[in-house]
C-alpha cells in the first residue's frame, strides 16, 4: 500500500478517533443498558477514554507500520479488575468489545474507501483489528485474575479470622460473637459443628475441596476444618471423597458454642494417628474411635493402675501371663463361658477351661467385684490397643 494513502488513512482516523469513541459508546449503552460505566477524575467515562486509546493506538501502529500495535493496558486491565470485583464473569465484557471493534470496523472501511485503499489490504487491516481485539482481551483477563485474586486471598483472611475467633474459647452467644464475622465471608451460622484437623500427605499438597460450605483454614501447620450441620445427610461422604489420601481426624458432633471441645478431641486422634496408634492415610471420627480416645491418652493413669490389677500374674512367666492376660480380657468381655472365650481367641474350648480356672485361682474373689472388674478390663483394653496384648492365646 502507497505510504501516502495510510497516512491519509491515519490522519482521518485519528481526527475522527473522539466522535468514534463516543459513537461506540452510545452503542454499547443502547445494546448493554445495565453496564456500569465508571468515571475518572475529570467525570469522563473510563470506558470511553479506553476506546478513545485503544483506536489511536490501533491507528498509530497502521502508521509507524510497527509489528505489534503499543496497547493501552492500564484501562482495559481496569475494565477486568472491575468485572471481577464486582462479581461478573467476563463473557459480557468481551461482548462489547467484539461489539466495539465491529463498529470501529465499519467506519475504518469507510475510510478505506474514501482513501481508495485496495479490498486485500483492507482484509489485512480487519484481520488485524481482530488480533487487537484479542490484546485487550487478554489485558482485561489479567485484570480480572488479579482482582478475583486479591478477593480470594481477602475472603481467606476474614474466614480465617472467623475460625480462629470460633476455635480460640467457647461462646455461650455465638451469633452474637461470630454473626458479624461469618457474614463477611456469607457463612450461615449452623446449630452444630465438628472440627477436623488434618496431616498434610505432602508440603505442597492441593487443598481438599471440601465445598459445601466448609470452612478450611490452609495456613496452619495441620490444616483445620469447620464442618456445619456435620449430622446432615450425605455430608459425611461428601468430607471423605474431598479428604482421600489425607490422614487427620474429625471431632465429634457439638454446638457451635463448644466448637473450642471438638477440636480439642480432634487434636488428640491426630497425636494417636502420629504416634501410630490410629491409621494415617484416611481421616478419622472421633466418634468412631470412642474406646481409643479415652484409654490411649491416659496411658499414665493406666499404666499406674496395672501392677496393682495384674497382681497375681507376676508369679508366672512371661509368655503364660500373656495367655492369661488375654484369656482374662476375653472372658471380661464375653460374660460367657469357655466356649465364647474360646472361639474369641481361636482356641480349643477345654484350653479356655483350663485357663479360666487358674484365672478364678489367681484372682480369687477380686473377680466377683464389679469395680474390680471394670478396672482390669480398663487396663487389659489399653494393653491391647497399645499392640502390648495378642488377639489369640494360643
Amino acid at each position: 500500500m502507497p505510504r501516502s494513502k495510510v497516512e491519509r488513512f491515519a490522519a482521518v482516523a485519528l481526527a475522527e478517533s473522539g466522535d468514534l469513541a463516543q459513537a461506540i459508546l452510545g452503542e454499547i449503552r443502547s445494546e448493554f443498558p445495565h453496564l456500569r460505566l465508571m468515571e475518572d477524575e475529570s467525570g469522563e467515562p473510563k470506558a470511553l477514554v479506553g476506546i478513545r486509546r485503544a483506536i489511536e493506538a490501533f491507528v498509530q501502529h497502521l502508521a509507524a507500520g510497527a509489528a505489534d500495535p503499543r496497547m493501552p493496558p492500564e484501562v482495559f486491565q481496569e475494565f477486568g479488575k472491575g468485572e471481577g470485583l464486582n462479581g461478573r464473569s467476563l463473557d459480557s465484557l468481551q461482548a462489547v468489545y467484539r461489539l466495539g471493534v465491529r463498529l470501529a470496523w465499519r467506519r475504518f472501511a469507510e475510510i478505506g474507501q474514501q482513501v481508495d485503499i485496495a479490498a486485500p489490504a483492507m482484509y489485512e487491516l480487519a484481520e488485524s483489528g481482530f488480533e487487537y481485539l484479542d490484546g485487550l482481551v487478554e489485558q482485561s483477563v489479567r485484570g480480572y485474575a488479579e482482582a478475583a485474586a486479591r478477593q480470594e486471598s481477602e475472603r481467606l483472611r476474614l474466614q480465617r479470622q472467623l475460625i480462629d475467633r470460633m476455635l480460640s474459647t467457647p461462646h455461650t452467644d455465638p451469633a452474637r460473637a461470630l454473626g458479624e464475622h461469618a457474614a463477611r465471608v456469607g457463612w450461615e451460622l449452623p446449630a452444630t459443628v465438628a472440627v477436623g484437623v488434618l496431616i498434610r500427605p505432602a508440603r505442597e499438597a492441593v487443598a481438599p475441596a471440601v465445598g459445601g460450605g466448609i470452612l478450611l483454614d490452609m495456613e496452619c501447620e495441620q490444616p483445620r476444618m469447620v464442618i456445619p450441620e456435620p449430622d446432615t445427610a450425605g455430608r459425611a461422604d461428601l468430607v471423605r471423597r474431598a479428604t482421600t489420601g489425607w490422614s487427620g481426624a474429625i471431632g465429634p458432633s457439638v454446638p457451635l458454642g463448644e466448637a473450642p471441645a471438638s477440636l480439642r478431641w480432634a487434636e488428640t486422634a491426630v497425636r494417636l494417628v502420629e504416634d501410630g496408634l490410629l491409621p494415617r492415610g484416611e481421616v478419622q471420627h472421633c466418634a468412631e474411635r470412642t474406646e481409643e480416645l479415652v484409654l490411649l491418652p491416659s496411658r499414665e493413669l493406666i499404666d499406674a493402675a496395672a501392677p496393682r490389677c495384674l497382681t497375681p500374674l507376676q508369679g508366672v512367666g512371661p509368655t503364660q501371663a500373656r495367655r492369661l492376660a488375654a484369656t482374662l480380657l476375653a472372658w471380661l468381655e464375653t460374660s460367657g463361658g469357655a466356649p465364647e472365650v474360646a472361639h474369641r481367641l481361636g482356641i480349643h474350648p477345654q484350653t479356655a477351661r483350663y485357663r479360666i480356672r487358674q484365672i478364678r485361682e489367681l484372682w480369687g474373689e477380686t473377680l466377683d467385684d464389679p469395680d474390680r472388674r471394670f478396672e482390669l478390663l480398663l487396663v487389659l483394653r489399653a494393653q491391647r490397643l497399645r499392640g502390648e496384648l495378642p488377639t489369640t492365646a494360643d
